[in-house]
């Protein structure tokens, strides 16, 4: 493979302008086919084999009338203290803004809440519930305009108005100021570890490109792939952080390779195949890991495990053809000043010098740092990774709605006047669907199953069932005494259906709970069933890669145990500031609940693939390095000394890329960010900063031991670039030493 990327390497070195100019068309034919391409739509969570699933599936058959998922709101008034919104003047005031809606061109439907019966028990408050012929992402700016002006009538005549519902949700924009703070840490982080304003100018541009392509197939295929806004920003998200990260360690030998005397070209080569050899292996890892998430059955995680992967393969192929295609326009100028200086002066001296020669830099004294105490380092490491993983044990999963809103938004604020109004429990219902097609006596079925669930203890009020034309199925609402994502309500679930088994065989008929309540904690709990097994397959998976890389058995292992480490710590995270609140006003995280049931596997998926980057990118160096016939300690030095500082500002690159979406209003992405950028700090510079090279020297020798049999058996991969070595003698001289070619493609 190495010999393959270093021809790839050197042929899109000579033909930059065929390449550079490839990628620009792709970039402006995918821009147009995404400004064409029809806006895609938000879709509910579903996951196909749950009691809540069939449940929707069988309310889609038989009552085919309501299957239009039209948007939907919420006009909730609430009287003024000590006034009842029953009283003449506010029965008014609640007409006219209805009236206003009356005509519009997108309104099917709007209750007058004292007919309906939808005013609270004490008089305070009430609620309209406005149906509209279009999706959410349909309504046009007059249709949500007019909502708005019915809830200002509302208010202007004394009245507390707020609109929840559907109506307003707009899918999450990227570009704020958060996430370009993010990429403007990472430009400085570039320039100080390259000391090259070309250089990192040249990282972020292909970066920019790789994740503008992505972004623009996102949006192109958001209708065809049922792609949504989370998948995009999730596209976005690992396509910056990736981008930068392998544009950086291709750079980084590139400015090795002509520090050593190689000229452009050749240069372009060798750091293609070696640099862009593990860049293969650790974007091969990640789209292998992100697109194992459809294994899980959840189609909005396979979706957004499909943007990911997409995006990282995007980038690995930008980092392979582009990077190397804008070192022919950059030349040596990807070099910093100073280095342009030193190589100019060791090539007119009588004895030319690498460029590169100099005092120790501190990735070397780190790693001297570390070898001195590993011990040491590795408890202290170890243990306080530990600590921070504890709260990881008292992780809940749940789905946000809006409860989890910003109290200044009026979806928040309306969730907030209906539990005060009509309850706790009434944001959550849930549905029960009662298949009477195979009893003998539908009526007196139904009324059964309203009296069993009516006594089932934590539910608060049962409503009229309603039935389909055929009279073979009825439909009926629970509302929970407590708030959808408490335990209560969850027990309140399995306490339904377990009274509903009796019936069913009683009956005969079929009883089914669902509702975006029970859907919620139905995947909630699909997601904790499905944690352990995903975790040990990403452990195999992982142990397996990492052998056949490195040829060694104790590596592999060593690098799954801190993958554990980091992922654990960022777990323990997310639960301290999301569930029990730490620092959640600092982050602008205004309501604390369960994660969001997603995250876990989705950042085992995603970190697992980075993690993997860091050990290849780090210990490729020290392998290298000892099957030279370095011992184990130089070996370390050597890892840290060309790799140190450029795995460490790939961490902090992508820490800040990840932790600029923190500050986007949509608590998943937040949640997202959060757990991706701890997750890589723990793994860059806890992991595989400390406790790699405390382990490694602890096991001296025996560290690249592999059973003879295994040597057989496994492929040899050259992460390193061994066959260059051979094939391409490295320069003992300066920048004049003639360098020898390995047979490429016509000039």
């Amino acid at each position: 493979m190495a010999t393959i990327l270093y021809q790839i390497g050197r042929w899109a070195f000579r033909r930059r302008r065929l390449v550079g100019g490839t990628w620009l068309v792709a970039l402006v034919l995918v821009g147009v086919a995404a400004a064409v391409a029809p806006a895609g739509e938000e879709e509910d969570l579903s996951m196909p084999g749950t009691e809540s699933q069939k449940a929707f599936d069988l309310l889609d058959e038989r009552f085919p009338e309501k299957n239009a998922q039209g948007a939907e709101a919420r006009l909730v008034f609430r009287a003024p203290d000590g006034q009842r919104v029953t009283a003449q003047q506010h029965r008014a005031a609640v007409a006219d803004a209805l009236g206003s809606l009356d005509g519009g061109d997108q309104v099917a439907s709007a209750t007058d809440p004292y007919e309906a019966g939808d005013v609270s028990e004490d008089g305070t408050v009430a609620y309209s519930t406005i149906t509209y012929t279009a999706d959410t992402v349909d309504l046009t700016g007059p249709t949500k305009s007019a909502l708005e002006d019915a809830a200002d009538r509302g208010r202007d005549a004394g009245l507390t108005v707020e609109i929840g519902g559907s109506a307003l949700d707009s899918e999450e924009e990227p570009g704020g100021t958060t996430e370009l703070v993010g990429v403007a840490v990472a430009a400085v982080v570039l320039v100080l570890a390259l000391g090259s304003l070309v250089a990192a100018g040249l990282s972020l541009l292909t970066a920019f490109a790789g994740v503008a392509t992505a972004f623009g197939l996102v949006s192109a295929l958001a209708v065809p792939l049922g792609l949504t806004s989370t998948v995009a920003i999730l596209a976005l998200m690992l396509g910056l952080a990736v981008g930068i990260d392998y544009a950086l360690f291709i750079t980084s030998r590139f400015r090795d390779e002509l520090a050593r005397g190689s000229e452009p070209e050749e240069a372009a080569g060798r750091a293609v195949g070696t640099a862009g050899s593990a860049v293969v292996f650790a974007g091969a890892t990640v789209f292998v890991a992100l697109l194992g998430l459809g294994v899980v059955g959840i189609p909005e995680l396979t979706r957004m495990g499909m943007g990911g992967a997409g995006a990282v393969a995007l980038a690995v192929l930008v980092a392979l053809t582009l990077v190397p295609a804008m070192f022919g326009f950059a030349g040596p100028k990807v070099l910093s000043r100073a280095a342009r200086k030193a190589a100019r002066r060791a090539g007119e001296g009588p004895h030319p010098v690498p460029a590169a020669a100099g005092g120790p830099g501190f990735g070397t004294r780190w790693a001297r740092f570390v070898l001195r105490r590993p011990v040491a380092v590795l408890l202290v490491a170890g243990l306080g990774l530990g600590a921070v993983a504890v709260p990881a044990l008292s992780l809940e999963l749940g789905l946000p709605g809006d409860e989890s809103k910003s109290v200044e938004t009026t979806q928040r604020r309306a969730y907030d006047l209906l539990a005060e109004g009509f309850g706790p429990g009434f944001n959550g219902p849930l549905t029960v669907v009662v298949d009477t097609s195979k009893s003998a006596d539908p009526e007196a079925t139904t009324d059964l199953v309203v009296e069993t669930v009516r006594d089932v203890d934590g539910v608060a009020s049962v409503g009229d069932p309603v039935r389909d034309e055929a009279g073979d199925t009825a439909v009926l609402t629970a509302v929970p005494k407590a708030a959808p994502n408490s335990g209560e309500t969850r027990d309140l679930v399995h306490a339904i259906r377990d009274a509903a088994t009796g019936l069913e065989a009683d009956t005969g008929a079929a009883v089914l709970v669902t509702g975006t309540t029970a859907m919620n904690i139905d995947i909630s709990e699909a997601m904790s069933d499905a944690l352990l097994p995903y975790l040990t397959v990403v452990i195999g998976l992982a142990v397996l890669l990492l052998t056949v890389v490195f040829r060694s058995i104790l590596v592999p292992v060593k690098a799954a145990l801190g993958f554990l480490l980091s992922v654990g710590a960022a777990f323990g995270v997310l639960v301290a500031v999301f569930q029990w609140g730490w620092g959640a006003d600092l982050l602008g995280i205004e309501q604390t609940g369960p994660v969001m049931s997603l995250m876990p596997i989705l950042i085992i998926g995603i970190v697992f693939g980075l993690a993997m980057d860091y050990e290849v990118f780090l210990v490729t160096r020290m392998r290298e390095a000892y099957v030279h016939g370095a011992s184990p300690v130089e070996a370390i030095v050597n890892g840290f000394r060309h790799s140190g500082r450029v795995v460490a500002a790939a961490a902090i690159i992508m820490i800040s890329v990840f932790a600029g979406f923190i500050g986007m209003s949509s608590p998943t992405i937040q949640t997202m960010g959060l757990g991706l950028a701890a997750a890589v700090a723990f793994d860059a510079f806890v992991v595989r900063m400390a406790i790699v090279p405390a382990v490694l020297a602890l096991l001296g020798h025996r560290a690249w031991w592999l059973p003879r049999i295994l040597h057989r058996v496994l492929p040899n991969v050259d992460i390193e670039g061994e066959a260059l070595s051979r094939g391409v003698p490295v320069p003992a001289g300066g920048p004049g030493t003639a360098v020898p070619r390995l047979p490429v493609g016509r000039d």
